[in-house]
Formats: C-alpha cells, sequence, structure tokens
C-alpha cells in the first residue's frame, strides 16, 4: 500500500468533509471532474440510500457526478440536496434538454451514529455544500471526521457488558505503475475490526478491564447457556459500512459491479462478523475511464480493490479519538 495513500490518488476525485462542533456527527462529499462510470454492491440487510438503485446493471444511467456519505441516519438523506445545489450553481450535470438545465446524479449512502451524543443534530443540506465547498485533492483527514465522525463499531453485545468502541472514516491507496486503485471506508460496523494481514482485533467489543473480546466468541458462548442471558444488538438501521474504491482503469458499470463485490471481500477481511442482519453496509465501486488497459483482467482489478478497502477500513480505526462512551485507538 503507498504510505499515506488515499482515495485522491486517483486522478480526477476531490473529497471534501463537513465535521459537525456540536455533537459526533458530519458528512462526507466525493466530487468528481466528469461524469464516472460506477456500480455497486449492497448486502447490507438495511441500507439507507437515495439513487442507488440507479446504479444496477439495469439502469441505463451508467454515470454519475458525485458520491455524498452522511451520518443522521434517514433523517440526513434530504441534505443531498445541497450537494445538488453546488453542482448545478457549476452547471455539472446532464444535459436535460432545457436551456441552463441540468441534471446531476448524486448517489447518495448514510450511517446511523444517532446513538453518539445529541440525535436531533443531523448533517443537513448546508453541512452538504461545505462539504462540498471543501472538497480538494491531496491528504484526506481520518478517524472522527466526516461522516466518520460519529461512527462506532463492536457494539453487538453492550447488553451483556462489552463496550463498544470509535470507528471512524479511512482511505488508502495502491500505485502500480501507471494504474491507480483508491478508498475510503466510513466504519460504523455492529462487529469487530480486525488487522487483515494478521488476523488480530483492533477495535471492537471490549470487556469492562477494557481488554477486546471478540464478538462471534462471545456469539458461540451464548449458545451454550442454561439460561438465555441479554438479547444481541443487532437492530436494523443501527449499524453500516460504507466504503468506495476507484481505479483509472476505464470499466463499464456492469464490470465495476463485479469489481464491487470482489473489493466487499476485503471488508469482509476487516470486519468480523460481517453483513449483520442490523448492518446497511453498501461497497461503491468508481472508473475515471482515464486509462485504457484491455490487458488488466478484472479479477486483477478486484483482487487489488478487496486489500485496499480492508486497509482503508483498517486505518479509519486506528485514526479515530475517545468520544463520550467510546473509547478510539488514537
Amino acid at each position: 500500500m503507498a504510505a499515506g495513500g488515499a482515495l485522491t490518488d486517483v486522478p480526477g476525485i476531490r473529497v471534501g468533509h463537513f465535521t459537525d462542533s456540536r455533537r459526533p456527527t458530519g458528512c462526507t462529499a466525493i466530487l468528481f471532474d466528469g461524469a464516472y462510470a460506477a456500480g455497486v454492491d449492497y448486502n447490507g440487510s438495511a441500507p439507507g440510500e437515495s439513487q442507488v438503485v440507479m446504479l444496477q446493471p439495469v439502469s441505463p444511467v451508467d454515470r454519475i457526478h458525485a458520491l455524498y456519505l452522511t451520518g443522521g441516519g434517514i433523517f440526513a438523506i434530504p441534505a443531498y440536496a445541497g450537494v445538488l445545489r453546488f453542482l448545478e450553481e457549476r452547471k455539472v450535470g446532464f444535459d436535460w434538454g432545457t436551456p441552463d438545465l441540468r441534471i446531476p446524479i448524486v448517489v447518495t449512502a448514510v450511517i446511523d451514529d444517532l446513538a453518539v451524543g445529541n440525535p436531533r443534530i443531523r448533517p443537513d443540506a448546508e453541512a452538504a455544500y461545505k462539504a462540498c465547498g471543501a472538497a480538494a485533492t491531496g491528504t484526506i483527514a481520518e478517524g472522527n471526521v466526516g461522516a466518520g465522525a460519529g461512527a462506532t463499531v463492536g457494539k453487538m453485545h453492550r447488553a451483556r457488558g462489552f463496550g463498544g468502541m470509535k470507528g471512524g472514516l479511512g482511505t488508502a491507496s495502491i500505485k502500480l505503475g501507471d494504474v491507480v486503485i483508491g478508498a475510503l471506508a466510513v466504519v460504523n460496523a455492529a462487529g469487530d475490526i480486525l488487522d487483515w494481514k494478521t488476523g488480530t482485533t483492533v477495535a471492537g467489543a471490549r470487556r469492562p478491564d477494557g481488554t477486546m473480546a471478540d464478538s462471534v466468541e462471545v456469539m458461540r458462548a451464548a449458545l451454550t447457556e442454561k439460561r438465555p442471558g441479554p438479547a444481541l444488538e443487532d437492530n436494523a438501521l443501527r449499524s453500516t459500512t460504507l466504503a468506495v474504491v476507484a481505479t483509472n482503469v476505464a470499466q463499464t458499470k456492469t464490470a465495476l459491479t463485479k469489481l464491487a463485490m470482489m473489493a466487499n471481500c476485503g471488508a469482509a477481511r476487516a470486519i468480523r462478523p460481517y453483513h449483520t442482519t442490523g448492518d446497511g453496509d453498501q461497497l461503491f465501486a468508481i472508473s475515471t475511464g482515464a486509462l485504457t488497459r484491455p490487458d488488466i483482467a478484472l479479477t486483477v482489478l478486484g483482487s487489488l480493490a478487496a486489500d485496499v478497502i480492508a486497509e482503508a477500513i483498517v486505518r479509519g480505526v486506528r485514526a479515530a479519538e475517545s468520544v463520550e462512551g467510546w473509547p478510539g485507538l488514537r
């Protein structure tokens, strides 16, 4: 992996955050220099989103202008109006056939961070507009920023006395010759986060003495209890990991759908358990189309993308700082 790598290492992509100082929440705008091909793998049981359905291969819309990731749960979905306003002002979008009117396609996905701080404070359209205004190439801030500001992990067994930890936003990239693959992840998982290279748990469920527990082992032990203990906390809409992988290698929408599926295997290496019944996980794949390399098999890109996604997830929790009730690794 490139040291200090980021999603913005893929030319043509800009990222901006808005972080609300009143409580841990915020949003992240990912803007494109053009209309880029996009695909998605959303295997989560309860995804919060807007326009994601258009990324399915059956939709004739095969390019988008921006991705908007936000905290605030379903209440914050309408905030993407701020991204629409920002792009419309700059005449970004598809020609609608009406003078001076262009239609920007902004795919939106949310995490639920309403359990951290005042749940009535959520990103709104003005926050989204500010995130767009902050969008730039170069280094991307990680940890308690943007859509990752209120993210948490390892929260399935709190009723049994196992506290969770702070999640966050992470990014990573790999450069091999003229090929670039970048990733960004908002880590708000129900399960634990593992160092994908060693299998060691780095963040997640914690025992009262502060040592790490294994969420799956806790479930395993619960099955043999003579008297059932407290119920598992895995309610719908509460946990979601949002991830984006991008490459400069030209790919079709259908190919990017497969790329997203392969990249999601990287998330499964870093999150355990993953795709629970309460998760709304979504993984987006983007191609800027700048590099035409028909000699590069999609399997190669997907295999590398899985590694970059896994790295971004681990970086997100390693950069996370503690907030009240949720200790962070940083």
